[in-house]
């Protein structure tokens, strides 16, 4: 249970009314900041304007999937008002408070560390990126699917990485019949990505990889698939790019040869935001739970 534990919830998308609804269920104290469009109502749920006095009150902040931007602004498709995470409103905190979100950058890593307030990312952890890559696998089918006049089932599809994400999709892949490369740069996954059935490759060669492939599924976060590669890429191929923002594609370049490039990150939010937000209320209130639980010990 998380009675007595005050609890504010700024901006995010549908992920965050899963959370809201479990945390007033384990009976926190919740407050909404970035909320004034939400059409369902909650109940024993107050909805406020960001304001440090109010801050000077909370437990736990919790923010969207990708906490702010680099400039601090925080998202919300419930409001139409911009808010922006300052130093004002993180100094207000309690210094027992923390904050939880996604994938924090820079801007508010820094922000909470001058503070000594502490910064959890929910995406960092194996169990929440593992939960995760299954409605993202599902998201990428349903692109593929929606953007090639082929079936996946006698494909020859191209998975880069095999870290949470890129074995899912390999694994999601090679069950609707598709023949399946793997590019890795461990031996280790090489030697997995063998066992399983998959045919595995050093990214270190992937341009002659990529001759016969018509889908590439990408998950590294890093330019991989550059516009050397791009040229040996056949022009029927799709590229879909799993990784964050910018991801590891030139896509100028494959514009421009004329290959569909297609930037997809965050689809667990978008395709299946009910799963995803679940996911982020089991973690966030067991993580929770044990936090406040340890400090009441300690006190």
């Amino acid at each position: 249970m998380l009675t007595g534990i005050s609890v504010a919830f700024m901006g995010g998308d549908a992920r965050q009314l899963e959370v809201i609804q479990k945390f007033t269920e384990l009976d926190a104290s919740v407050t909404l900041i970035g909320f004034d469009n939400l059409g369902r109502q909650f109940s024993s749920v107050t909805n406020a304007k960001l304001d440090p006095v109010l801050l000077q009150t909370v437990d736990v902040l919790i923010l969207p999937a990708v906490g702010t931007d680099d400039s601090g602004q925080v998202e919300s498709i419930f409001s139409s008002e911009e808010m922006r995470l300052t130093d004002v409103h993180i100094s207000s905190l309690p210094k027992h408070a923390k904050v939880y979100t996604g994938m924090a950058k820079s801007y508010l890593k820094s922000l909470c560390a001058a503070h000594g307030i502490g910064v959890v990312e929910l995406f960092d952890r194996d169990d929440v990126a593992i939960y995760n890559s299954i409605p993202t696998a599902e998201g990428a089918l349903m692109m593929a699917i929606q953007n090639t006049d082929i079936t996946i089932h006698g494909s020859v599809c191209m998975v880069l990485g095999f870290g949470r994400t890129g074995f899912t999709m390999a694994k999601t892949l090679q069950g609707l019949g598709a023949t399946v490369k793997v590019g890795v740069r461990k031996p280790e996954h090489f030697a997995r990505a063998w066992e399983m059935g998959f045919q595995p490759f050093y990214t270190k060669d992937l341009y002659p990889e990529v001759g016969n492939i018509d889908l590439l599924f990408n998950t590294i976060p890093t330019m991989i698939v550059t516009a050397q590669v791009i040229t040996n890429i056949p022009h029927r191929a799709l590229i879909i790019d799993l990784a964050s923002k910018p991801g590891g594609t030139d896509f100028r370049f494959a514009e421009k040869r004329g290959i569909k490039a297609m930037l997809a990150p965050g689809l667990p939010g978008i395709v299946a935001p009910k799963t995803a937000g679940r996911i982020m209320a089991n973690t966030l209130s067991q993580l929770i739970e044990e936090d406040f639980r340890d400090r009441s010990d300690v006190e």
